[in-house]
């Protein structure tokens, strides 16, 4: 047999979740040809040197949509060995779009997904308006595998104009959407994502919000004639909430046949029985048949932010999003305002935090400074300041914040996530996906990048919460056939060829780092990988830990 690739002395973990054995594999035109003891030539040949080869991974809750079209590797997910992202999430995709919804759609894209104005603009040059010229601009440079969701905002966006953001669609308006989504569904769409929680630019729910059941019904009715994935971002805060939403997503799954995902699955300190509850009821809906899968993720989200936006720290606090969405004079003089402020301190006091993540004031961190002046407080937490200058908290990050003109940058540590085993048994559950990376969001706020190194470094190799196998499972074929993705996520004969080689004593995730690769000038927050060797797209090398990454652009609309 002559091969185009050869990757010999591997420890080959399939994806399957059968145990690791040796061998090679073998590569021809993009696709696996051979797996395990064989003879073959190629042209050319990589030595494992007895590390772990395996598919690739896959990630199921991504926004690159506006990042692909300057970087099509979406870095830095291929150095976490991520070959496939999903993107178009939480109702947002950047297609179907008419001209005259571009600037609403940037604002909004740019609010819930945190990402800076002038690197938007710079980077998305509108040469589209339909799904399938969308997936013509990004399939130009792509080197990463894509599945791209249709975002229902989208879709009611498209269809209703402007009304979409007001009242509910009539039958004929319905109708219309259905067949916009069939459109897109062929072109290249993996599914379709919606949200019951996002909201917008103006602090008003995102378009899908409107959405009655006929609605629904109706476009998950043509998702079950594609076999394609819903997609949704429900009230994960709330356990009764969200328990009832499962129950609604499994109805959909038995009537239509379809799975029904959602994002994420997250445990907190502050509702320590949420999962458990949630997975009782996700358990009794599979025994009557249906699919519906909930994304977690394995990381803690240290989540940086500060007072010169409103920004999602601040989305369920109505007092706080008005004033840090003033021009910042008049922010600095509501800051500083006695009965605003006494306003905002009461509204913090109310602890309500859409996004389960609740904390402590006193432990957020000082991570940056504007004045020299100010140096050393970096590193303290707003407690320790606040005792030293006899005041709140809260009121220490108002006065910085105000001193700096809005510089001062602050870090809110572990987001609510509890590091213990119980994260791993939830992880090890049959039914729950490893996802919600978020990657290509939060670009200036944190680094959404690693739930794989950090699935392998703190749950398979420190609290052997999982075995390798498993969590190689987890993000390969599990995902893999939860969306669809046939001929994907496992090594064996027939399949792409999207591999990954790693070091399974070394992987994790790497430090976070502040890199100025944006298309316009700015910064963002991206975290590197270690112990990931090479990763193969298609058959292509596409990054090597030696190298970095490869002029390569063979990375493929997965559903196209």
């Amino acid at each position: 047999m002559i091969a185009d690739v050869l990757i010999k002395n591997a420890r080959i973990c399939d994806g399957t979740g059968d145990p690791v054995y040796t061998g090679s594999v073998a590569v021809k035109d993009g696709r696996i040809v051979a797996v395990g003891e064989f003879e073959a030539n190629a042209r050319e040949v990589y030595d494992a040197g007895g590390k772990i080869v395996a598919p690739g991974f896959i990630d199921p809750h991504t926004h690159f949509d506006a990042q692909l079209l300057w970087d099509g590797r979406a870095e830095p997910s291929l150095e976490h060995g991520v070959t496939t992202v999903v993107q178009g999430n939480c109702s947002l995709s950047l297609a179907p779009l008419k001209k005259d919804h571009r600037e609403f759609l940037s604002a909004v894209f740019r609010q819930i997904e945190e990402m800076p104005k002038e690197p938007f603009e710079a980077g998305v040059q509108w040469q589209w308006e339909s799904f399938d010229e969308y997936l013509a601009a990004i399939e130009r440079g792509l080197a990463i595998n894509l599945a791209p969701m249709v975002g229902h905002s989208m879709i009611r966006l498209w269809v209703m104009g402007m009304d979409a953001r007001t009242r509910a669609a009539t039958d004929d308006e319905i109708a219309r959407m259905q067949e916009l989504l069939r459109e897109c569904l062929r072109a290249g769409g993996a599914g379709f994502s919606t949200s019951w929680v996002d909201i917008d630019h103006e602090h008003r729910p995102v378009p899908c919000r409107l959405a009655e059941l006929k609605e629904f019904r109706a476009l998950c009715a043509v998702l079950g004639e594609f076999d394609r994935v819903l997609q949704v971002v429900p009230e994960f805060w709330d356990a009764d909430l969200l328990c009832a939403r499962i129950d609604i997503l499994a109805e959909w799954s038995l009537e239509f046949k379809i799975t029904c995902s959602f994002s994420p699955l997250f445990h907190s300190n502050s509702t320590p029985d949420l999962v458990s509850r949630v997975l009782e009821r996700i358990e009794l809906q599979a025994g009557r048949g249906a699919r519906v899968v909930p994304q977690m993720q394995t990381r803690p989200i240290d989540y940086t932010f500060d007072l010169a936006g409103a920004g999602m720290m601040f989305s369920s606090k109505p007092t706080w999003w008005g004033v840090l969405s003033l021009p910042a004079a008049e922010k600095k003089a509501a800051l500083t305002n006695p009965e605003t402020r006494a306003a905002l301190l009461a509204e913090v006091a109310l602890k309500r935090m859409p996004l389960a993540l609740q904390f402590e004031y006193d432990d957020v961190i000082v991570t940056r400074v504007g004045l020299a002046a100010n140096q050393n407080l970096i590193g303290k937490t707003l407690g320790q300041i606040g005792k030293e200058r006899g005041c709140d908290p809260v009121e220490v990050m108002m006065d910085l914040a105000v001193e700096e003109d809005f510089a001062t940058c602050f870090t809110m540590a572990g987001g609510g996530h509890n590091d213990s085993a119980v994260i791993g048994k939830f992880l090890a559950h049959p039914l729950v996906e490893v996802g919600a990376a978020d990657g290509g969001a939060h670009v200036a706020r944190f680094a959404t990048y690693g739930d794989t190194g950090y699935l392998f470094s703190k749950f398979v190799r420190e609290q052997q919460s999982l075995s390798l196998e498993q969590a190689v499972h987890k993000v390969t074929l599990d995902v893999a056939r939860a969306w669809r993705l046939n001929g994907r996520g496992a090594l064996k004969p027939g399949f792409a060829a999207d591999i990954v080689v790693f070091d399974p004593d070394t992987i994790a995730r790497g430090p976070e780092i502040a890199v100025e690769d944006l298309p316009a000038p700015g910064y963002r927050y991206v975290r590197r990988a270690s112990g990931v060797d090479k990763v193969f797209i298609n058959g292509n090398l596409a990054y090597s830990a030696e190298q970095g990454y490869t002029r390569q652009t063979g990375g493929q609309v997965v559903f196209a």
